[in-house]
């Protein structure tokens, strides 16, 4: 058996089952032992940032590893957009990038590089694998990386040499994948709070002042959201995620914990009848760019700012530590969203709010959308608050092209459940590929394109930092027209049925046509 058979095997005993795939030459006796070994689903991504995308929605949705394999250090560089904010929503993920022979990298063949150099910015563990009798080892590492607390990216390199040598020690192997399940177990245990911290945390909480509970990564899903709500109950305190929020349970008999809001100036004003903040699973409030006079920090200047559980540590046993600290576990959870009803839903032109209610109206049970609606979309957070329980995934790390290979992944990781992508049509054209994908894996993913044709958050972010409004040059920089992109052609030629919507009546029919039938389907709504 070589060594890329032997890195499937341990791939599968560690129950990484999925592989968003884009190979190349030197990947190919890997692409060859995934043919001949049972087990492993391979999507093919037109383009590296797609399938880095579809890693992270998966687990996102899964809460474990998938795979992705990438073509020498040019193929990793295609995905390291979408890695950033894999990285940033603290993913787990295992790359595995093929490279040269290992006598070949010294001649200096045209897809030469220093993958490992390329890698490091985005990965959390790199590593070479040195030869065929390492790869069981060296997988194993990689998949107990990418499984440990809060979610880790590894990028093991897989040599052509590595991959068509034979194993010579075969017991080895089998030794360190009978081992794995057991170390991904102990790797996945996140660090307990310390006591000091949870007696602070109620401390601030009763303090009389106004307080935030500031929740970040799982504290903002299922059952941590939940014991918030009881906290918030039980002190009075308000409840908010931060703005980058990777996955957030909402709807209807939900615990409503408000989303920090993008610009500077409402977050300010958010944040500041606070006097304390106390922060779960996330990092002090900043702006996410630098603004000539305006200040970096968003929370106000005398606020005391403490941190109950950081990142890695275990967040759910962090906020029942807490609870029960206060006397909390009795209380009924504060803000618990009720359903909204609609006796008719807004008709016309397309505008923010109109179109927030005809999501709120037609988002399925249990569906997840994935939004990377950019400037159309902030006024969707406060009116979907009472639409159907769902998952809202969020772009973590500002990279654009995240949400349609976002969905991809969400929708491997969930099949039976709708995935409702909310993207701009500028930042589609990032990523524009992975609509194949959705057509090839048959996938149940609806896709709306707010078709605004610029780049309208650029145009905002011109006056914003102080540079004026756009003239003729700017505009030739920030607006998408001449021609106008045609998203139901793109679409078609892709494979995915399509449709355009130019008000808000023919947007909630097309709308919930798409989400009530098996398979993908877009709408473009031209703004």
């Amino acid at each position: 058996m070589n060594g890329a058979e032997h890195l499937v095997h341990t791939l599968l005993a560690g129950d990484v089952d999925v592989c968003f795939t884009n190979p190349g030459t030197s990947e190919m006796h890997f692409v060859a032992a995934l043919d001949r070994i049972d087990g492993m689903r391979c999507v093919l991504g037109l383009f590296e940032g797609v399938v880095t995308g579809a890693a992270d929605g998966y687990y996102r949705i899964a809460r474990k590893p998938a795979a992705t394999l990438l073509h020498l250090g040019p193929g990793l560089a295609n995905g390291l957009a979408n890695l950033h904010n894999a990285r940033k929503a603290r993913s787990g993920v295992v790359n595995v990038v093929g490279e040269h022979a290992s006598y070949h990298v010294a001649l200096d063949a045209p897809l030469t590089s220093d993958i490992e150099g390329i890698a490091r910015p985005m990965s959390h563990w790199v590593h070479t694998s040195a030869s065929a009798d390492a790869i069981s080892a060296d997988g194993a590492q990689a998949i107990v990386e990418a499984n440990s607390p809060p979610g880790r990216i590894s990028t093991l390199v897989l040599p052509a040499d590595t991959a068509w040598n034979e194993v010579s020690d075969e017991a080895a192997a089998e030794r360190q994948r009978a081992e794995l399940r057991a170390r991904i177990a102990r790797a996945r245990i996140a660090a307990p709070v310390s006591n000091e911290a949870v007696v602070a945390a109620a401390r601030e909480l009763t303090s009389g002042d106004p307080t935030l509970l500031l929740l970040g990564g799982e504290a903002a899903t299922g059952a941590a959201l939940e014991l918030a709500g009881r906290i918030a109950a039980k002190t009075g305190c308000k409840l908010m995620t931060e703005f980058a929020v990777a996955r957030m349970t909402r709807g209807a008999g939900r615990v409503v914990a408000t989303r920090l809001p993008y610009a500077v100036e409402p977050s300010l004003a958010t944040l500041a009848p606070f006097k304390r903040i106390v922060m779960v699973g996330t990092r002090a409030p900043v702006g996410f760019f630098a603004y000539p006079d305006k200040p970096s920090m968003l929370s106000p200047e005398n606020c005391v700012l403490s941190t109950l559980a950081d990142l890695d540590q275990d967040l759910e046993g962090a906020l029942r530590a807490l609870a029960d600290e206060l006397g909390a576990m009795s209380m009924a959870p504060a803000g618990i969203a009720q359903r909204a009803k609609f006796d008719a839903l807004p008709t016309g032109a397309p505008t923010a709010e109109g179109i927030a209610a005809v999501l709120a109206a037609t988002i399925p049970e249990n569906a997840i959308v994935v939004d990377e609606s950019v400037s159309t979309g902030r006024a969707f957070g406060p009116a979907t608050v009472g639409a159907a329980p769902h998952d809202w995934l969020t772009g973590t790390g500002g990279s654009i092209g995240f949400a349609l290979p976002n969905a991809v992944g969400a929708a491997i990781a969930a099949p039976d459940r709708r995935v409702i992508a909310l993207e701009g049509d500028g930042s589609g054209m990032y990523t524009p590929q992975a609509l194949w994908t959705f057509a090839r894996e048959g996938l149940n993913t609806t896709v709306v394109i707010f078709a605004n044709r610029q780049y309208r958050i650029l145009r905002g972010e011109l006056a914003g930092v102080g540079a004026g409004t756009a003239g003729p040059r700017a505009a030739q920089m920030l607006d998408l027209d001449r021609p106008n992109l045609d998203w139901v052609a793109l679409s078609r030629g892709m494979g995915v049925p399509a449709t355009r919507a130019l008000d808000l009546a023919e947007f909630a029919t097309q709308l919930r046509a798409s989400v009530s039938q098996a398979g993908p389907s877009l709408i473009e709504l031209v703004l």
